[in-house]
């Protein structure tokens, strides 16, 4: 059975893939002069990223039994 704490790894795991994909979007869309749709998609991909930070706290304060 996995644990919180691996879940919570996994969830950072990810957190750190979407941060890459924000980065390397964002720069795509400012060298193709796409400057509206890319702070659009930085906000959206933001909501993301936070929400798996949040996710991740929240498992690694989980009691681990």
């Amino acid at each position: 059975m996995e644990s919180f704490s691996q879940l919570a790894d996994e969830v950072a795991s990810l957190e750190q893939r979407v941060s890459d994909v924000i980065f390397d979007t964002l720069r795509e869309q400012v060298r193709s002069g796409g400057h509206e749709q890319a702070k659009e998609l930085e906000r959206q991909l933001s909501k993301v990223r936070r929400s798996l930070q949040k996710a991740e706290t929240l498992l690694r304060a989980a009691p681990q039994d």
